[in-house]
């Protein structure tokens, strides 16, 4: 566009006539929140914060690589280049570089995999302007080391665990490092290590397939050579709740050894103060032991509620109680077979392979230790199902042993020693609520996700006589919820039983 601006002056004066041009083209100078798909000819400022390693996509059609840009204002959005960029831009992308990028394809954040850190997502390709700012640039600067971090803390974790999809970032302390092996049921490749933060809070966390080969292997050989713990910073890790709650990587995760962040070098010197305290002995919140995974039980600030309240609870969510363990019904089936793909169970007790519909492939069937166990308080009684690992640690025995012994040998379990080991013994026990329909009837079941052993005082002791609960049934009830005062944002969250209403 051109703009013409003009004078004139006095007769028998020159005219003066000033000429202002302005480009056709102008590139908006931007940060990321002011760019959408429709945006064009724009140029932003950015610091590389994570760079993950390429990776194979799902259906092995291409080679991937996501990133996460900060800008000026520590906005962040994740950025893919697929297989012919990075081979191109690999000598050009680093971490903790600056660049000025021009004109990446922008398009709405997929959420097939959890949820993103922005609405948006960018694609490097072939025609995108990639332009690194080196210290002796003359205009612009390299942006400073990043600090923001959205950590989800340890004792946050439990709150997440009724939403699947959820991804969060961690930073902690690795205290172990297993072998790489293949998982039980799925037969994937998988190494387990086991985290901690600065509260001691222990949480299992499974590298799958190769994050486990590659950054597995760079853990477990740092940890073999380096005198001090190590720190991890994750980024896109999955929770898991089928043996207990844990963590594990997922599609999107990246994993960082030691990062540069103030908050991962105060986590390091503090790890490096207290080495022998964390690697002394199990953590006091955590039922951990040399072959079962560590799980966290009861957090700080978590609201305890007595079995009574348990039965007019919301239909699902997860509760904290403090009873006795016992086993009643020493003859009910204490393990199921499962498909070992899908983990579907099945009321077969013949371990022959099978056409698994779900897998869509030949498979076998594999034993989980699953069994019902009666929860003590003085209050009421109620019954919650244990399995996996955390019911194998309870009877001492592994799903296999138990599989041969009551259905190859036909015999009972010998339970004379669980007997003895729960007996006048209180424990804290993180509980899960979920519900199931059938027919015109809701139906809702108690599962066991940890438990550990709480220490006596004279006035802890459980009156061993309270009224048996029915089968929890949410059909019988309307509840209506009610909520304790909000408090400060980051406070845990508290439970304030709700009042259950006849249904008209």
């Amino acid at each position: 566009m051109l703009l013409w601006t003009s004078s004139v002056c006095q007769p028998n004066k020159d005219t003066t006539i000033w000429l202002t041009i302005f480009p056709t083209n102008m590139v908006l100078r931007v940060n990321i929140n002011q760019i959408e798909p429709a945006t064009r000819d724009w140029i932003c400022k950015v610091q590389i914060v994570e760079i993950g390693r390429p990776r194979e996509s799902l259906d092995k059609k291409c080679t991937f690589q996501n990133l996460i840009l900060e800008d000026e204002e520590e906005c962040q959005i994740k950025a893919v280049m697929y297989t012919d960029e990075i081979a191109q831009y690999a000598a050009t992308l680093k971490l903790l570089n600056t660049y000025l990028i021009s004109t990446a394809k922008v398009k709405v954040s997929p959420t097939s995999y959890g949820k993103p850190i922005h609405k948006f997502q960018w694609t490097l390709d072939k025609e995108t302007v990639i332009e690194q700012i080196k210290e002796s640039h003359e205009v612009e600067r390299p942006l400073p080391p990043p600090t923001k971090l959205n950590i989800t803390s340890f004792d946050r974790l439990p709150h997440l665990m009724v939403d699947s999809t959820a991804e969060i970032d961690i930073l902690a302390i690795v205290l172990r490092c297993g072998p790489q092996k293949n998982a039980g049921r799925s037969q994937h490749r998988c190494r387990e290590i086991t985290l901690c933060d600065n509260q001691r809070n222990q949480f299992l966390f499974t590298l799958w397939e190769d994050f486990g080969e590659i950054e597995g292997h760079e853990i477990s050989s740092k940890m073999a050579t380096e005198p001090d713990l190590l720190v991890i910073l994750g980024r896109s890790i999955g929770i898991s709740t089928y043996q207990g709650l844990s963590l594990q990587t997922r599609y999107n995760s990246t994993l960082r050894v030691n990062p540069t962040y103030p908050q991962a070098v105060a986590l390091i010197n503090w790890a490096k103060d207290n080495k022998t305290m964390l690697l002394g002995s199990p953590s006091e919140k955590t039922s951990a032991t040399s072959s079962i995974s560590p799980m966290i039980v009861t957090p700080a600030g978590q609201q305890l509620i007595s079995i009574a309240e348990i039965s007019s609870a919301p239909s699902m969510g997860m509760f904290y109680v403090e009873a006795e363990m016992a086993i009643l019904d020493e003859f009910q089936d204490f393990c199921v077979l499962e498909c070992s793909g899908c983990k579907q169970k099945k009321r077969t007790k013949d371990r022959k392979d099978f056409e698994c519909p779900k897998c869509n492939r030949k498979t076998s069937l594999v034993p989980r230790c699953s069994f019902q166990i009666d929860l003590i308080d003085n209050t009421a009684t109620t019954t919650a199902s244990i399995s996996a690992e955390l019911g194998e640690k309870l009877l001492s025995m592994t799903a296999e042993d138990i599989f041969d012994i009551t259905c190859t040998k036909r015999q009972s379990l010998s339970l004379t020693h669980v007997h003895e080991m729960l007996s006048n013994k209180l424990f804290e026990i993180q509980l899960r609520k979920s519900s199931w329909g059938s027919s015109n009837t809701t139906n809702a079941t108690l599962s066991i996700l940890s438990y550990m052993e709480k220490q006596h005082t004279p006035d802890s002791t459980t009156d061993r006589t309270p009224k048996k609960i029915k089968p929890l049934e949410t059909g019988d009830v309307e509840v209506m919820a009610t909520t304790a005062t909000a408090g400060p944002s980051n406070a845990p969250a508290k439970f304030e039983p709700p009042t259950p209403t006849k249904k008209v």
